[in-house]
């Protein structure tokens, strides 16, 4: 039997985020903090992780909203400084940093490259699916499906530790939320 044809269908927060940078008076800010990175995954940016919400220009004020993967996330506060740092380092001094914690983030958020780098990085990215019938989680290293959880927390809060059955290496897995 064939299978379904399914349209993916984006979070209407994710739409209006993406809405917002498309649409932004300042792309080159966009651009720019396109270099600044998850301090704890130094290889997706804040904008692929979906952290990065909105840049605006207030007077000679830039501003910039963030919303945190988990409230509290230890991140934030090393993500912010590195936004003012970048800013800062383009000539940009006067920097105000938004935690925008309504809607609550998504992993849904995350762009596909971002998934793909954290598979590279040897991090399984989460899955599409709903929380009710979630993707499997596959090996980073050899995308084996034998995989079992040995902790609900890796490396950081927002990942479970997971060995593989075949490759018999340990991995996180980016908790889908």
């Amino acid at each position: 039997m064939k299978a379904p044809n399914h349209i993916p269908l984006l979070p209407a927060e994710e739409y209006e985020r993406r809405q917002r940078r498309e649409t932004s008076s300042v792309p080159a800010l966009w651009d720019l903090l396109d270099e600044v990175k998850d301090p704890e995954i130094p290889v997706i940016s804040l904008w692929e992780l979906g952290v990065l919400q909105d840049i605006a220009v207030e007077g000679d004020t830039v501003v910039v909203t963030i919303t945190p993967t988990y409230s509290g996330c230890p991140a934030m506060t090393v993500m912010a400084e590195d936004v003012v740092t970048a800013l800062a380092a383009a000539g940009y001094h006067s920097t105000e940093i938004v935690t925008r914690l309504a809607p609550a983030w998504s992993s849904l958020w995350m762009s596909p490259e971002a998934k793909e780098k954290l598979r590279h990085y040897g991090i399984a990215p989460p899955g599409c699916g709903s929380t009710s019938a979630p993707e499997p989680i596959a090996c980073p290293h050899c995308g084996s499906d034998d995989v079992r959880k040995i902790s609900e927390f890796g490396s950081t809060a927002c990942k479970s530790l997971y060995q593989c059955g075949d490759c018999r290496e340990p991995f996180d897995y980016f908790k889908p939320i």
